[in-house]
């Protein structure tokens, strides 16, 4: 974890004690300050480098009403505070401009109860004041790139499949531009392919400290998205856009270190080299999987992707080395590289809760020092069988199921606060009515004829 979350730059009146300005090393045009609404979605605010010591210290109004789930019209103003750690330099091909994340503040300084990245910071602080841990992540990044976003044509822009190489990976050119602008603001990548869908592909950053990964992928999205836009292409992170193929996934390799730098996860006395530590937070996301499902897959369309034989997970369960387990243990080199990787997740999600929602799913398996049982054996697909509407054996397997555990759940309401757990199941409710009351293309087809 940062230490002390950036050193209380900001404090409970909201004054910074900045004791950097990055933003003074290098000269930019413009400075774009992130952060997101509710729902996950990119939010900016663009504004002049020569107010930003200024910003820093006092914040900048925006209003809050205007974004889903950060406040009310009758109680509108909010502040963005930077925080100067996050600030990086991004050279497109247009333009040069200056990339800082923010926090939401209200306007007596405090923090914004409906700000989703104070969430992960809680949840972070519990971690390390209770059981003295903090966690390195590394998201996988899975996304489609597209001739257009007009589904009326065909919008694939190649044919190739998993690890094809060019000419069939006609996107692997922005793949390579998109790790290349990374790299020249300090983020290194380990890996990049196409995925097993047309038009599909992935990049793998290093990991980092949990705080600066959810951080990062908020920049990794706007990097990739502008660069894609850039080279002629629409890049989308949306679950599950075409029938019978895989979806894009957002897989979170995680690692839990105590203070002397030890992976706690790691026992080289074990069968699966998996510690007892390991094994209670794996029993916890198990135990809690259900009931945070409406976090890790937010949208109607994510749960499209919950298909046998298309790698989503459908089952609560996990395995060693094992793709169709919900948690799985890679195979690992090194008793520092032992992790666990949790495969639910997708990229339409709100990221600071989706980490927030995995570590205190794992905190909460420390506490009741459960162990996780044995891992699945073979595919889990195969053992499909029962298939009920409502069955606990599985994941949600519509966003309704998905809401119904989250309006049941105090883990959730406890992890999320009062504010957000509310804001956060009206807006999801909205979304699950308007798609539930919705006449669609199949539909008439279907039906008309009656």
């Amino acid at each position: 974890m940062r230490e002390g979350l950036e050193e209380r730059a900001a404090s409970d009146t909201g004054h910074t004690l900045t004791l950097s300005a990055p933003w003074k090393n290098e000269s930019v045009e413009f400075i774009k300050i992130f952060f997101t609404d509710l729902n996950g979605r990119l939010r900016a605010l663009t504004v002049n480098p020569e107010f930003m010591d200024q910003i820093a210290e006092k914040g900048i109004g925006f209003d809050g009403s205007s974004i889903a789930g950060i406040t009310t019209v009758d109680d509108s103003d909010r502040l963005l505070l930077p925080v100067p750690e996050s600030y990086r330099v991004l050279e497109f091909n247009s333009d040069r401009i200056g990339f800082c994340i923010a926090r939401i503040l209200n306007l007596m300084g405090g923090r914004s109860l409906s700000d989703p990245r104070a969430v992960l910071e809680r949840t972070l602080e519990r971690a390390m004041d209770e059981f003295g841990v903090r966690f390195q992540v590394a998201p996988e990044h899975e996304f489609f790139l597209l001739k257009s976003d007009d589904f009326t044509k065909n919008i694939h822009s190649d044919k190739a499949g998993y690890f094809h190489s060019d000419p069939h990976d006609k996107g692997g050119f922005v793949r390579n531009q998109i790790i290349r602008t990374l790299k020249g603001c300090g983020i290194r990548h380990e890996k990049t392919h196409h995925e097993v869908t047309a038009s599909q592909h992935e990049i793998n950053l290093e990991h980092t400290d949990a705080l600066s990964a959810a951080d990062r992928t908020l920049l990794f999205n706007y990097v990739a998205e502008r660069v894609a836009a850039e080279e002629g292409m629409h890049m989308t992170l949306m679950p599950k856009p075409f029938d019978g193929q895989n979806r894009n996934a957002f897989h979170l390799h995680i690692s839990m270190w105590d203070q002397n730098g030890v992976n706690l996860f790691h026992d080289a006395q074990d069968e699966h080299r998996l510690s007892g530590r390991a094994r209670q937070f794996i029993a916890g996301i198990l135990k809690y999987a259900r009931q945070t499902s409406i976090i890790m897959a937010s949208t109607y369309n994510s749960y499209k992707a919950y298909v046998a034989e298309r790698e989503a997970p459908m089952v609560v369960g996990w395995g060693i080395k094992n793709r169709s387990s919900m948690v799985r243990l890679p195979h690992c080199t090194s008793p520092e590289s032992t992790r666990l990787e949790l495969r639910s997740p997708d990229p339409s999600g709100n990221v600071y809760l989706q980490m927030a929602a995995l570590i205190e799913m794992g905190l909460q398996g420390l506490r009741e020092g459960t162990a996780c049982g044995p891992p699945d054996m073979g595919s889990v697909y195969r053992s499909l069988h029962e298939c009920r509407v409502w069955d606990e054996r599985f994941l949600p397997r519509s966003m309704y199921e998905a809401l119904v555990e989250a309006e049941r759940s105090d883990f959730l309401r406890n992890l999320l606060g009062e504010s957000i757990y509310n804001h956060y199941l009206c807006l999801k409710i909205a979304s699950w009515e308007e798609h539930r009351t919705h006449v669609t293309p199949r539909e008439l087809g279907n039906y008309l004829s009656c």
